[in-house]
């Protein structure tokens, strides 16, 4: 038996029992009973037909019993549903897709003066192209917002009225007032389930796939928690979700969500046996009452697709009072934190400090590994500046600064987890432009504008965000080694190597660009360096000094 590597995650592989080496050991041993049968040679042979068939159903059961070993344990588990299974045993679950979040700004005529509303639900969408769909936004917060235009002034460069955060891209920004919070996604309202029977343990698969989930027991700041009704004769009766029905008492309407390896949600209800009953069992939530709806409202969507640029948003679809006045909306900000599902690898690295956490932050570990846990978040570095304040430097997923959503969301999920009278700030993280200039020659038998590509390509990936964290060390030795392997590149000279805030020296000391503990690197938006680097082409044996 070995533990071997695939795709970076350990697995048991038993290598002595496939099909070549049962085959060769059975005929290894045949001679040993049966001196006479030494000749395997004609594969027509029935004897041989069998050896074969022995040699196929050892190969095909060896396989079934190291799949068993493997998914019997965490570390070398390699199926989602095994996972699920192992990590519900620690009471931690697996994130679904988090939404991307932005807001948006609305511009309108300068002849409008008049009141309008933006209610839960108003919806917004991107325009969609040939590799990439329309992805649908909407304001999801409980109370309308009212935007009184007269109250909002004209900007002189465009003649319009903008109610929301000015374009950083335009050469005076807009009026600064507020803005429209919007999230990725639909909101499924009021969907029905089922019907109760009035069995114990029911189950209720919610309708649309790809639910978007916090986790339990979060404060609910705006219409994206999964919320569970039943109705009867005219009365409704709202059910809290629970990690767990265990600690659930007589008559509370409980629930709990189980989500499998396809992202299908589903709802089930306690068991409702009493505890003088003849099996002796306590009860565990409540039933709903025979003959009740269940109805379901919760939100779909999520992903990284939801990171869209600045002024990718700007149809409304769902906004009938904004069409009527003409308006144009836009988002100023690109859209972050929108994260896909977890990997299964990235939970369990995750899930034991979360575990020896108790989902109580008391240490900086512990508001770290618990903050990763919220989907959305892609990268956080919390430091405690005294006894009673905690500040969370964090980075959403994708990167860009954290949005007011995700902000309110976090806080909402640490009020539980936090200790009584510790206050939690959530801080943006700095992010650090490094500058990089190289001047390339290209073998004479390349396309030069492949070849270009190909190494600010290369270069963007040392920058990527999943690539880089707080306090990097930057190495001008690294972007040499990898351009240099780019086929087609013949040499390389970089004669720019800084921070983006350093505008000298050109070339970093030693080499290096140290980060501060809160510092993340990135690759630099000024022009010229948005593909990673500036490339300036040679000649064969041209090198500047």
């Amino acid at each position: 038996m070995e533990i071997t590597e695939a795709g970076g995650q350990p697995f048991i592989d038993y290598m002595a029992r496939d099909y070549e080496s049962l085959l060769a050991a059975m005929r290894e041993r045949i001679p040993e009973k049966l001196h006479e049968w030494r000749d395997f040679t004609n594969e027509a042979d029935f004897g041989n037909v069998l050896l074969e068939l022995f040699a196929h159903m050892g190969d095909l059961l060896s396989y079934y019993q190291d799949r068993v070993a493997n998914e019997s344990f965490l570390s070398t588990a390699r199926t989602r549903r095994s996972v699920i299974e192992h990590l519900r045993l620690i009471g931690y679950e697996l994130s679904t897709a988090a939404p991307s979040t932005t807001v948006l700004a609305i511009a309108v005529p300068a002849e409008v003066e008049q009141q309008v509303q933006i209610h839960p639900g108003d919806a917004f969408a991107t325009s969609s192209t040939r590799d990439r769909p329309s992805l649908r936004f909407e304001y999801v917060d409980d109370a309308p917002i009212t935007i009184d235009f007269s109250n909002v002034e004209v900007d002189p460069l465009t003649g319009m009225r903008v109610f929301g955060p000015g374009d950083p891209a335009a050469p005076r920004p807009g009026p600064v007032r507020g803005g429209i919070p919007v999230k990725e996604g639909r909101q499924i309202r009021d969907e029905l389930l089922g019907v109760s029977d009035g069995t114990p343990n029911q189950r209720f698969a919610l309708i649309q796939s790809r639910p978007v989930l916090r986790p339990p027991g979060s404060t609910p700041h705006a219409l994206q928690d999964l919320r569970i009704r039943t109705h009867l004769l005219g009365k409704a009766t709202d059910w809290t979700r629970r990690d767990s029905l265990a600690f659930s008492k007589p008559g509370m309407p409980d629930y709990v969500v189980e989500i499998d390896a396809e992202d299908r949600a589903t709802i089930v209800f306690g068991d409702g046996r009493g505890e003088g009953d003849e099996a002796g069992n306590g009860r565990f939530g409540t039933i709903p009452t025979k003959g009740a709806e269940i109805r379901a409202t919760y939100r779909v969507g999520g992903g990284r697709a939801g990171n869209v640029p600045a002024h990718a948003i700007t149809t409304i679809i769902g906004a009938p009072q904004l069409v009527r006045l003409q308006a144009k909306v836009f988002n100023p900000l690109p859209a972050t934190g929108g994260a896909d599902r977890e990997d299964i690898a990235q939970a369990v690295r995750r899930a034991p400090a979360v575990f020896r956490s108790l989902r109580r932050a008391v240490t900086a570990a512990d508001y770290e590994a618990l903050a990763l846990s919220f989907n959305g978040v892609g990268k956080v570095r919390a430091l405690a500046t005294s006894w009673s304040r905690v500040w969370l430097y964090v980075a959403p997923q994708g990167g860009g600064n954290v949005s007011d959503v995700l902000q309110a969301d976090l806080l909402d999920y640490f009020e539980d987890k936090r200790m009584i009278g510790q206050i939690v700030e959530i801080k943006n993280v700095s992010y650090v432009a490094i500058h990089v200039t190289a001047e390339i020659g290209i073998e004479s038998f390349f396309v030069p504008s492949e070849v270009v590509a190909a190494v600010q390509r290369t270069a963007a990936e040392l920058l990527a965000f999943d690539r880089v964290g707080f306090g990097d060390t930057v190495h001008l030795s690294r972007f040499y080694d990898r351009i240099q392997d780019v086929p087609g590149v013949d040499f390389v000279n970089i004669t720019e190597f800084r921070r983006g805030d350093s505008p000298q020296p050109l070339i970093a000391q030693h080499g290096t660009i140290e980060l501060g503990p809160h510092e993340v690197p990135m690759v630099p938006d000024a022009p010229g360096y948005e593909a990673g680097l500036k490339v300036e082409l040679l000649e064969r044996g041209r090198l500047s000094a």
